[in-house]
Formats: structure tokens, C-alpha cells, sequence
């Protein structure tokens, strides 16, 4: 049984002031709104529907905060760049991010989900240098692996390891697909690394 199977929906927030208190470990989830990050977020904790997928893209426009116990979450962050909203909500939204990424204490690390076939687009590359300007870790990960067959698999991810190398932070780069499950262990384990769950006996 994975641990991930723990989360719990807690809270949505506008933005980091009506978060909950700034202690404890939170990893944050991040992508364009079309990059699958709510299948990714459901196959990571094995539920249907822990994080609403939605048929229109981008219709999220707040914090989502998912408890995996007392002192460790999981945080959906609104999808950029597709969602069919004003440009005055999409800068209020950018200003909220950047205030979230560089002033949130607890957060020890961010996964930027990007669409294998259109990976580190503007949007996707300015919340990298963000969260290397934070010096956060980073798991760049390329969703929807399973639209390419094996040999471009990995053609992409050799292309976009090389490309991760400009950013001179410390950025990882795994491919993942919610349909068929590949490349969850690696998540796994990134994340109980950011979460210190392997430095707990017992978790």
C-alpha cells in the first residue's frame, strides 16, 4: 500500500494568506493547464478523484492543499497558460504563485508537469528559474508518455535532461504517464525524498 493513498483534500486558498499555517513539508504540483496534472495527482494517491479533472482546462484558479498526515501535504497549484480568464486574473494569479514559491517556508520542493510533446514552454521555463531563484528542488516531469512509442520516449527525455541543464539548478527530469502508471515509482521516490519519509523508521 503506497503512502500516498493518505491524502485528503483540506483546503482551497486564493492565495498564500489564506493558507494554513507556513510549518510542516509541502510539495507543490505545477503545469500548464492541459499537462494532466490532476490525473497525475489521482494516480500518484490511486483515487479517481482526488483532484477534479476537468473537460475545460484551466477552470482551477485556486490553491488545492491535500493532507498526507499531520505534518506533510501535497499542493495543486493552478494551471497557467490555456484557461480562458482575464489577463488581470491571470497577473493577480502570477504575482500569487511567485509570492508562494519564493516566501512559503514549508515548501521543500515544486513538480512542473509538462506535456512530453510540447515540454519547457515560456511559461513552464519562468517557473523553473522561479523555483531555482528560491533554491528549491525540481521534478520536471513529462505527462502523457504513453501518446509516444518507446524509441521517441526516449528521444524526448534525452533532449529535455539536456535542455533541464540551462536552468543550473537542481532540476530532475522523469517521463510519467497517469494512463498506464510508468514512471510513478520514480515520482515516489523523489517525493518521499522531498517529504523525509525515508529518514522515518516505520513510514
Amino acid at each position: 500500500m503506497s503512502y500516498f493513498t493518505n491524502a485528503k483534500f483540506a483546503t482551497s486558498a486564493p492565495d498564500i494568506r489564506h493558507l494554513m499555517a507556513d510549518e510542516g513539508i509541502e510539495v507543490a504540483f505545477a503545469g500548464r493547464s492541459n499537462a494532466g496534472k490532476s490525473s497525475a495527482l489521482n494516480a500518484l494517491t490511486r483515487q479517481k478523484n482526488l483532484a477534479r479533472t476537468s473537460k475545460t482546462p484551466g477552470r482551477t484558479q485556486l490553491i488545492n492543499v491535500f493532507d498526507l498526515d499531520e505534518h506533510r501535504r501535497l499542493v495543486d497549484l493552478p494551471g497557467y497558460g490555456f484557461a480562458q480568464v482575464p489577463i488581470t486574473m491571470k497577473k493577480k494569479w502570477q504575482i500569487a504563485l511567485g509570492e508562494y514559491l519564493q516566501k512559503r517556508e514549508s515548501l521543500r520542493g515544486l513538480v512542473v508537469l509538462m506535456d512530453i510533446r510540447h515540454p519547457f514552454k515560456d511559461l513552464d521555463q519562468d517557473l523553473i528559474h522561479w523555483a531555482v531563484d528560491a533554491e528549491l528542488p525540481v521534478l520536471a516531469l513529462l505527462t502523457k508518455s504513453d501518446k509516444l512509442k518507446s524509441g521517441k520516449r526516449k528521444q524526448q527525455l534525452l533532449m529535455a535532461r539536456e535542455a533541464a541543464l540551462a536552468f543550473c539548478g537542481d532540476v530532475t527530469v522523469h517521463t510519467f504517464s497517469a494512463l498506464n502508471k510508468q514512471g510513478l515509482s520514480e515520482v515516489e521516490g523523489v517525493l518521499r525524498q522531498w517529504l523525509q519519509l525515508d529518514e522515518q523508521a516505520g513510514d
